[in-house]
């Protein structure tokens, strides 16, 4: 869209493979892409088809699976974990991607950050450091950890935040969050929900539907002027899922749909979003001639 590039992030549940993920975003009118890090996706590879392609390479998310040992006092399991992110992060430093996004936790039990957590979070930070990449974490489940890293890292340029929209709405009870830390807003992960489901406030993945905007709750309007609030005007990122999360059916409908029609369902959504906050940017008074 003019004057905002918008990006999509890849997903298996495109059902179509990464290098048509591509050059379907880009004619559809995607000017960014991210993708996620996992071990059967040759990064190199993809990251050259990206730029071939004429797009911008956003970001790479990490692995977040094992998000929890780094907290925790088993050693082998945390330096696995460690292992991953580090892993991760030498690709996006060879592929020259400005981003990685990193979970802070992963898990709905505990709430109890750790000093231990802390300093192996501190060493992959200071990998990063000078390399041209930025470490964003990002709000899921556990908040408390999210707050611990932001909070630990103050200041530190190479640590950001990813915001991702519908993670506020159904893990983190719709605290405004661009409120505590847009000013370290670095990258988003824009998507829709309808909230959390449990009567009595428990939070589960199964709320987490990755819905196009205006598809849910949320009010758009009102993340516009949010992220306006912020000093971020960087690329807006959408973060989608085509297909329910079990016992749900509130995708469905995604799924029945060509992809083709999908992909650009959802760039007409991203360009609402965009067109929002132009609109509801504040304008800047000229003084008389």
């Amino acid at each position: 869209m003019w004057n905002k590039a918008l990006c999509l992030g890849t997903n298996s549940e495109f059902e179509i493979s990464d290098s048509k993920q591509i050059s379907l975003f880009r004619d559809l009118g995607f000017e960014g892409i991210f993708t996620y890090y996992r071990h059967d996706l040759n990064l190199d590879e993809f990251a050259l088809q990206v730029r071939e392609n004429g797009m911008i390479f956003q970001s790479v998310h990490a692995p977040f699976d094992k998000t929890d040992a780094m907290w925790e006092g088993d050693k082998e399991k945390a330096d696995t974990a460690f292992s991953e992110l580090k892993e991760c992060l030498d690709s996006c430093i060879r592929n020259e991607i400005p981003i990685m996004v990193v979970h802070a936790f992963i898990g709905f039990d505990k709430h109890c950050p750790t000093n231990e957590g802390i300093e192996r979070f501190g060493r992959l930070v200071r990998l990063a450091e000078g390399s041209g990449v930025k470490i964003a974490f990002e709000n899921t489940e556990g908040i408390e950890y999210l707050d611990a890293l932001l909070r630990a890292f103050y200041g530190n340029k190479t640590v950001g935040f990813c915001w991702d929209s519908g993670h506020e709405m159904c893990y983190n009870y719709s605290e405004d969050l661009l409120l505590k830390y847009g000013d370290r807003l670095i990258c988003t992960h824009l998507n829709d929900n309808l909230g959390i489901k449990d009567i009595n406030g428990k939070i589960t993945f199964k709320d987490d539907l990755h819905l196009l905007p205006f598809d849910g709750i949320a009010n758009w309007e009102n993340i516009a002027r949010r992220l306006n609030k912020t000093a971020f005007d960087g690329i807006l990122a959408f973060e989608l899922n085509r297909c329910s999360k079990p016992g749900r059916h509130e995708n469905d409908k995604y799924s029945q749909m060509p992809i083709e029609m999908y992909i650009s369902e959802a760039y007409a959504r991203a360009c609402r979003v965009a067109k929002l906050m132009g609109d509801l940017k504040p304008k800047i008074s000229q003084p008389m001639p």
